[in-house]
């Protein structure tokens, strides 16, 4: 019986255009990639928005901490395998926050999913209301449940930047405890929430505010520091939530928060107290990640960047679109969506892209709202003008492609 569901299911995904595929890429995160059976690809779905996962000083780094450290840490933080290399990540990223969150602590954990998952069920008991945005990704909409299953702690959605609805939702709360949690950079859109008028919310009904800004940091704010130093922010009601494998280019992620808060996820957060603390050698990576990214080259980088995002904007608007044509999303950040809308085109597109050489993701629900299936185009301080022009131009013959198969269907 099992296998059977599965196999409907299955084909149920394939009816609706909606089954992955996982694909093997034989070279190391870079713009131009040998993917196994297609060829080197020119890729635009990366979020190595700095191009820092394969920067030579990181190689070196963790090759160093492999030799300083060994490969695996052997145990959870709270046992054995919180090294040095790791309390230096933390007491760095304690000083970037600590002007944003008097006091702040941070918390190194694994992976971003995992931190989420911490924050929403250790800070949630039968007493809160958790008020997330729609668009929240998917760890923190897991986080939730997680909370309210552990807990009984209640859970809302305001519809997407809908502050108003989210006001009324505040109003009428009557739990003692509320957080608002919002990405800071929205993942799929690019959008980057009002963290001021959030917090002003926060603070005008005695709620907390839950950041999570994994595709802000390094992107964001002087020096990289991320949404709440893009804002200017600072207050004792902020959580933040960061990942290192996207902008910072290691991998891991961390909670930044005042003291006792810190103090009870390191006490409480199941997802932290029972998982192996990631390999030492990796922390001792991310300590020159971290100094890259909030130095010169750091800066470099992101104003290279906004100059490709500024050739894009302007590429895109010189294109002479087929019919159907993809609708740009407005964004200032590496993320630039092209809304298709129905799932078989957004493969579609894809292909055709392919057969030029570029790849961008298509993405589809669950991921994303039903009938706003896309692709969605990012970029990476690696990625060089010509790149940029190169992604023109398919998108350019992919749109001629595309137009005259649907006028001969």
């Amino acid at each position: 019986m099992l296998i059977e569901h599965i196999r409907q299911r299955l084909h149920e995904l394939d009816a609706t255009a909606q089954r992955r595929r996982r694909r093997t890429v034989l070279t190391p995160c870079q713009p131009a990639q040998d993917w196994q059976g297609q060829g080197e690809l020119l890729g635009f779905c990366s979020n190595d928005y700095l191009g820092l996962a394969s920067h030579p000083d990181l190689i070196r780094a963790l090759a160093e901490g492999a030799q300083r450290w060994g490969v695996g840490s052997g145990a959870s933080h709270l046992v054995s395998g919180h090294s040095a290399a790791h309390a230096s990540v933390e007491a760095l990223l304690a000083r970037w926050f600590e002007p944003h969150i008097p006091d702040a602590q941070a918390l190194l954990f694994s992976s971003g999913y995992s931190a989420n998952l911490a924050l929403m069920s250790a800070l949630a008991n039968e007493h809160t209301t958790l008020l997330l945005d729609k668009l929240n990704h998917a760890s923190l909409i897991d986080g939730a449940w997680l909370a309210q299953a552990k807990s009984r702690a209640r859970w809302q959605r305001y519809p997407h930047g809908r502050l108003d609805a989210l006001e009324r939702l505040l109003a009428a709360c009557e739990s003692p405890i509320k957080l608002i949690v919002t990405d800071a950079v929205f993942s799929m859109d690019g959008d980057i929430a009002d963290l001021p008028a959030l917090l002003r919310l926060a603070e005008r009904h005695d709620a907390y505010l839950v950041v999570d800004d994994a595709h802000g940091l390094g992107v964001l704010g002087p020096q990289g520091h991320g949404s709440l130093a893009h804002f200017g922010l600072r207050s004792t009601r902020l959580i933040y939530m960061g990942t290192l494998g996207k902008a910072v280019g290691v991998g891991g992620a961390f909670v930044a928060a005042p003291p006792l808060v810190v103090e009870w996820l390191l006490q409480t957060a199941r997802p932290y107290i029972y998982t192996t603390a990631m390999p030492p050698a990796l922390a001792h990576a991310l300590e020159v990640a971290l100094r890259l990214t909030e130095g010169e080259e750091g800066q470099r980088r992101r104003l290279h960047v906004q100059a490709l995002l500024t050739q894009w904007r302007r590429g895109l608007d010189a294109i002479e679109w087929g019919t159907p044509a993809p609708r740009p999303v407005p964004s200032s950040t590496p993320i630039q969506p092209l809304i298709v809308g129905d799932n078989a085109q957004a493969l579609a597109w894809q292909a055709a892209l392919q057969a030029q050489g570029c790849y961008v993701g298509a993405i589809r629900p669950p991921t994303v709202p039903p009938g706003t299936a896309r692709l969605r185009v990012t970029f990476s301080a690696a990625h060089g003008p010509g790149d940029v022009q190169r992604l023109l131009d398919a998108l350019q013959q992919a749109s001629h492609t595309l137009s005259a198969e649907s006028a001969s269907a």
